[in-house]
C-alpha cells in the first residue's frame, strides 16, 4: 500500500485494486480511517477531530489528483505522490 502523501503527521495511503467507493486510508496517531475522495468524509474508522478536518480540506483541494491515483491503483498501475497541506513550507 503506497504512501501517496504525508503532512502534519498524517499518512495517506492507497491500496492497489481496492474496493469501491473511491477512497484512501488516512493514518494518524494510531487511528486509521477510510476517506471518500468525492466528499472528504470518513466512512469507516476514525481520526481525531483536527486531523479529520485537515484530511477533508486536503481531499477537497486535490480531488482530481486523488481520483487519477484511484483509477491507476484500481488497474494495478503506479500511483503518484500528492502534495500535502504543508507543501508550501517544505516538501
Amino acid at each position: 500500500m503506497p504512501t501517496i502523501a504525508y503532512f502534519y503527521g498524517i499518512a495517506i495511503r492507497m491500496y492497489f485494486e481496492d474496493h469501491d467507493p473511491p477512497h484512501f486510508h488516512a493514518i494518524y496517531a494510531g487511528n486509521e480511517a477510510f476517506v471518500s475522495i468525492a466528499t472528504g468524509e470518513i466512512f469507516e474508522g476514525r481520526l481525531p477531530k483536527n486531523a479529520a478536518r485537515l484530511v477533508k480540506e486536503w481531499t477537497l483541494a486535490r480531488q482530481s489528483l486523488l481520483m487519477d491515483n484511484w483509477l491507476n491503483a484500481r488497474s494495478g498501475k503506479p500511483v503518484k505522490k500528492v502534495p500535502g497541506l504543508d507543501a508550501d513550507q517544505s516538501d
